[in-house]
């Protein structure tokens, strides 16, 4: 039973709107009346009887927050579920899944170093790969004009699978 929502994205201005933030992006659809507060690197909430943690560590050391927090509570793996950007699913498609490839996301990477697992649950929201350039550069690139009105479904389609809403959408889901 998962227990601990985690919602990867980097911290500051910078990148509040790009691509790599699409967890936190989610966690301020889902709750935008939540108060957080800060601690385990990181901010912290209750909602809807899960914890929801967004840290506050740049991607690649997320795994540090993640792993103060489920000491902290004595969380195992299979109770955490960590919603990122995917580059390897075209952009709308969302994915649930336990454990799995970690398809060279630096912030999968990171939690599983630090908790030494990798049997955590993800929601993978699609954000496609660039055509052309870094990679690098791309998720740190805010949606273009194509994707930016299409986000509030994919949000929508990403809340149904946090809600448990299994019998209304499939495992993987692709807009269009």
């Amino acid at each position: 039973m998962v227990k601990l929502l985690v919602f990867l994205g980097n911290p500051g201005k910078l990148y509040e709107k790009t691509r790599h933030n699409a967890g936190w992006i989610l966690s301020d659809y889902l709750y935008p009346d939540v108060s957080w507060s800060e601690k385990f690197h990181a901010q912290t909430a209750v909602a809807e009887g899960f914890r929801l943690l967004k840290p506050q560590t740049y991607m690649n050391e997320s795994g540090k927050s993640v792993r103060a927090c489920s000491d902290f509570f004595n969380y195992t793996a299979q109770e955490i579920l960590v919603v990122h950007d995917d580059l390897e699913l075209p952009f709308g498609t969302i994915r649930l899944q336990k454990g799995g490839g970690l398809q060279g996301h630096n912030g999968l990477k990171s939690i599983k170093q630090h908790l030494g697992d990798d049997l955590f649950y993800r929601l993978r929201i699609g954000i496609g790969r660039p055509q052309r350039g870094s990679v690098a550069s791309y998720v740190l690139l805010p949606f273009d004009k194509e994707e930016a009105p299409l986000l509030p479904l994919v949000l929508q389609r990403a809340k149904a699978f946090l809600q448990g809403d299994f019998n209304a959408l499939p495992l993987t889901d692709t807009l269009g």
